[in-house]
Formats: structure tokens, C-alpha cells, sequence
């Protein structure tokens, strides 16, 4: 399945999976039957692939949103689509969720005007995001928001490409997350 992992490449046909479906390797043809734990496994996985998180941090985000009111799936989901690493790719200003980390940790994004250099902040409604000074020239930043125009921007965030500066309109729902993610799945996982 795509995760999107290498941003515009898995656009092209240089991706991966358009190349081969299987597994590297002389063993990558078998089948194989996963069941049960393995798709709750799975599902784990890709979601903290696609998001950039390590266990620990995955998990601590799964009991903090445990606690909060509300579907626990729906805002796990949530508070990963808040964070800014995700809300700075997601606008376009890096092509991958890789390279958006590391353009938030080594300062480049300001918050409501003051820099921010933690990728996991949770962005709120109302904020304000933009791009430091220095890097509204840099050419890669510049190249991901002309490819970004073609793709949409979720509804919950609007975006003015042309002063490098973006909003969060309200906080993102389940509606806004439109990866193939089943996160009951996951729920069932931490639960045991």
C-alpha cells in the first residue's frame, strides 16, 4: 500500500510500490495469511509510518487520547493530524513528512510569530503558521508549494501560498483524514 512516505515520488512512476508489490527478496512471493493481531499490527504500523512517530511517543499520544472525551480512534487521529510536522506537509511547505520535521526542528516555521522547533506541538484553532524569512527563497520549499497547488489542502487549514502563511480554521475531525486508516483497529491493539 502507498504511504506516501518519499513525497512527489510516490506520485511518479518511480514509486516502489508501482514497481513491485511484494517484498524484497527471493522469499518476497510467498503468501502469507495475516489474521487477527497481525492486522491490528499492521494498521499500527502504517499509521506511525505515515505520521513519523516512534512506539513510546505513538504510544502516549494513544493514552492521552483514551482519556479525552470522545471516540479514542477518532481523536488519536486527531491530535496526529494537529501536530505541526503533519499541519506543515499537509499545507505543501515540505514534500514529505520527513523533510517537514526537519524543517520545523531546525526552526524555519513561526507559530502565531514566534518560532516553533518541536515537530509533535499541537496546533489549536485560530493559530497562525509561517514560513521563516530565510527559507520563503529556498528553492526546495519553493518547489513542494508550486507541486502542493495541484493537491488539495484540508479543509480544516487555509493556506496563502503567496505570503507563505497559513491558518488553522477549526481542529481536524474524521472527515478530514483521508488516509485508508482503520483505527478501531489500533484501539483493539492497546486494548488488550
Amino acid at each position: 500500500m502507498k504511504l506516501f512516505l518519499k513525497g512527489t515520488r510516490c506520485f511518479s512512476e518511480k514509486c516502489a510500490i508501482e514497481k513491485r508489490a511484494y517484498p524484497p527478496g527471493q522469499h518476497g512471493k510467498r503468501r502469507v495469511k495475516i489474521v487477527g493481531y497481525g492486522h491490528q499490527l499492521r494498521e499500527k504500523q502504517k499509521v506511525k509510518r505515515i505520521y513519523g512517530v516512534l512506539e513510546r511517543q505513538f504510544r502516549n499520544m494513544f493514552v492521552s487520547a483514551s482519556r479525552k472525551k470522545g471516540v479514542t480512534g477518532h481523536v488519536l487521529l486527531q491530535s496526529l493530524e494537529r501536530r505541526l510536522d503533519t499541519a506543515c506537509q499537509r499545507l505543501g511547505f515540505a514534500p514529505s513528512q520527513r523533510s517537514a520535521r526537519q524543517l520545523v526542528s531546525h526552526g524555519h516555521l513561526l507559530v502565531d510569530g514566534r518560532k516553533v522547533n518541536i515537530p509533535s506541538y499541537q496546533l489549536k484553532a485560530g493559530q497562525v503558521i509561517e514560513l521563516a524569512a530565510g527559507m520563503q527563497k529556498n528553492l526546495g520549499v519553493l518547489a513542494s508549494i508550486e507541486t502542493a497547488r495541484g493537491r488539495s489542502i484540508p479543509d480544516w487549514l487555509s493556506l496563502d501560498a503567496d505570503n507563505f502563511k497559513a491558518s488553522v480554521r477549526s481542529l481536524p475531525t474524521r472527515d478530514h483524514v483521508s488516509l485508508p486508516v482503520q483505527e478501531q483497529l489500533i484501539v483493539e491493539l492497546y486494548s488488550k
